[in-house]
């Protein structure tokens, strides 16, 4: 055993760097179908998704302030003496 060693075979190396040319080939292809917003579209959707944030935003304080006065100050309220 103390002369035995493990040695990999050279076409590993070579396979693993000829999947990654390929991969990086791939990535470049599908990088070129890849079509971007205009400044008009890019504009708009910007635009929505700010409303969209600042309704779910109020809805969810709407939420809490109503949870709050359930569960903080109105049942709290029924238990006292």
């Amino acid at each position: 055993m103390a002369g035995t060693q493990v040695e990999v075979a050279p076409n590993v190396f070579a396979r693993t760097i000829g999947k990654t040319q390929q991969f990086l080939v791939e990535v470049a292809h599908e990088w070129k179908k890849i079509t971007w917003p205009d400044r008009e579209q890019l504009r708009s959707m910007t635009i929505s998704i700010i409303i969209f944030v600042l309704l779910i935003g109020a809805f969810i304080a709407l939420l809490d302030l109503s949870l709050n006065l359930i569960l903080v100050k109105l049942i709290p309220s029924l238990f006292k003496r």
